[in-house]
């Protein structure tokens, strides 16, 4: 999951993503693109935070529907 410091719409999304993950038993990991030295993934994501990606492919960004995320992680 990508994500930004102080973003409130991450902590509501990292909820879904973290209850999702955990239901199935998935490993997750955050990202902040503010912190990270990769500018092409700042470049490419940085206007859409947050961003869902399951295994690089993007699954979702600002909102992320629980069943989707447990299609795409089955």
């Amino acid at each position: 999951m990508l994500v930004r410091a102080d973003c409130r719409t991450c902590d509501r999304m990292a909820l879904v993503v973290r209850a999702v993950c955990e239901e199935v038993g998935e490993d997750w990991e955050t990202v902040d693109v503010d912190a990270t030295a990769d500018p092409e993934l700042r470049g490419e994501y940085g206007d859409r935070i947050p961003v869902v990606l399951v295994d690089g492919e993007e699954l979702a960004s600002w909102r992320v529907e629980p069943d989707d995320l447990r299609r795409s992680l089955a």
